[in-house]
């Protein structure tokens, strides 16, 4: 982002006055998906794009808000029951109230921001503005006193109570504990993390969207949601001893032997999720050891395994994979809940412009349009710049 120029935005659309200025990465998810709502583990990162905003204290009880790149103002009051209409600005007037709520004793302030996640691409650009303006509000009226963790609670609850968007907790904490060069194993149900060394020397990390997003008949998600619940009920019935809340405290034997009873769909969506929670292991391996290929090899598998066991993939994203695959690109997989989006590719750099090139002409003459491409580099969370 070019603090230049948000700064230039911000002194003419207010009283030519400078604040402080800070920043907040949008995230991709190298490998653990649909593991979240099961108990497992997810394999995030923050990237080199994100939102980044100017603010300062007004003296006032009124929050006046610029979104740059939308051209639009917004004003409200710091304790507006309702909160502003625009979706945009109900992510900075749910941050003040969740933030209040955390003994920060918000007054008004002037703001713009700005950003260059990509929209629709799966990079989560609503939890780096929430995440940029969680920190600043922590800064600016908190004393820094709120945690880390309650910084990344307060983006999620944002999201439940003011913008109806019923998330996860991944976006929200990749987006605040961020490290350059590392990517993040979080334990889902536990909320534990560890930093695991991502240095690709002689690769890049690139994704391609699709820019199609399917609409199915019915629910997906809760779909394939309830799938692994009634997996869990049946092998919880056999094992009364057991605690089984989530197919995370389940094993392979115990899945194998509730097969006939669950049926052929919910067996095969239980045993990707369960595949994916050993892959993430394994990548975690690969990773202490700087094997990259064995990290591109699971890349392939969870792509399989979304496609065919979990069903969440479509034509689009899985033309992505094959030409990733004849293109000899080290890994690729889709990325996020499927139906549409991106697909995430670790690429050797020498094959790197035939496989852009490729996928782009082959793409095109069979859909219609290019896919577009965003090259990625691993990078800090939430800070302040200035």
């Amino acid at each position: 982002m070019d603090i230049e120029f948000v700064r230039s935005r911000f002194i003419k659309h207010f009283d030519g006055k400078t604040g402080n200025i800070y920043t907040s990465p949008g995230r991709i998810n190298l490998i653990g998906e649909h593991t979240d709502y099961n108990g497992g583990f997810v394999f995030p990162g923050a990237v080199d794009k994100g939102i980044m905003c100017e603010i300062r204290p007004n003296g006032t009880d009124t929050i006046m808000a610029y979104a740059i790149d939308l051209k639009d103002r917004v004003e409200f009051k710091v304790d507006d029951p309702k909160g502003p209409r625009a979706s945009w600005a109900r992510y900075i007037y749910g941050i003040v109230q969740e933030m209040k709520k955390l003994g920060v004793d918000v007054k008004g302030f002037n703001t713009a921001f700005a950003g260059d996640v990509p929209l629709g691409a799966g990079m989560s650009s609503s939890a780096a503005l929430e995440s940029c303006y969680a920190l600043a509000l922590n800064d600016l009226f908190g004393d820094n006193k709120v945690s880390k963790w309650d910084m990344a609670l307060a983006g999620q609850a944002t999201e439940h109570n003011y913008c109806g968007v019923n998330c996860g907790i991944m976006d929200q904490f990749a987006s605040v504990f961020g490290k350059e060069g590392c990517l993040m194993r979080l334990d889902c149900r536990s909320r534990e993390f560890e930093y695991f060394p991502f240095n690709p020397v002689g690769y890049k990390l690139v994704l391609l969207d699709s820019v199609v997003k399917h609409e199915l008949a019915g629910s997906p998600y809760n779909d394939r949601r309830n799938s692994c619940e009634n997996v869990v009920k049946h092998i919880a019935e056999k094992h009364p001893e057991g605690k089984f809340e989530t197919l995370r405290d389940c094993t392979w034997e115990q899945l194998e032997e509730v097969k006939d009873e669950v049926g052929a769909e919910d067996y095969s969506r239980a045993k990707f999720v369960l595949g994916e929670k050993d892959r993430v292991l394994a990548v975690c391996d690969a990773l202490n050891a700087g094997d990259y290929e064995t990290v591109g090899k699971k890349m392939y598998e969870t792509h399989h395994g979304l496609s065919k066991e979990y069903e969440v993939s479509c034509e689009e994203l899985d033309y992505l994979n094959e030409l990733a695959k004849a293109n000899g690109v080290t890994g690729s997989r889709i990325m996020g809940g499927g139906f549409g989006g991106c697909t995430i590719n670790l690429v050797k750099e020498e094959l790197y412009d035939k496989f852009i090139a490729d996928a782009k002409e082959k793409f095109a003459a069979k859909f219609g349009h290019a896919p577009k491409v965003y090259d990625i580099v691993i990078s800090d969370g939430s800070r302040k710049v200035c």
